[in-house]
């Protein structure tokens, strides 16, 4: 079974097409947790897809596997 690497994806309204503070974090559109980078993948364009004509929206994709320590399942601090 391949090793499980957890995947965010979620999107909002940005303020500026140019950066990456959305313009009211309420309204953020979590499309969920994904078990591997190709089902967040499918996601994220599948999302992407949707606002693909409001250059104000943008979708990501948060490798949250990075943030998590496997081992012992703690949040790794910075």
């Amino acid at each position: 079974m391949p090793k499980q690497l957890l995947h965010l994806v979620f999107g909002g309204r940005l303020t500026d097409p140019q950066s990456v503070e959305f313009k009211n974090v309420d309204a953020l559109d979590i499309v969920g947790i994904f078990p591997d980078y190709e089902a967040a993948l499918k996601a994220w364009k599948a999302a992407s897809q949707r606002t693909v004509d409001d250059a104000h929206m943008r979708y990501f994709i948060v490798h949250l596997h990075r943030m998590l320590d496997p081992a012992t399942d703690q949040v790794l601090h910075h």
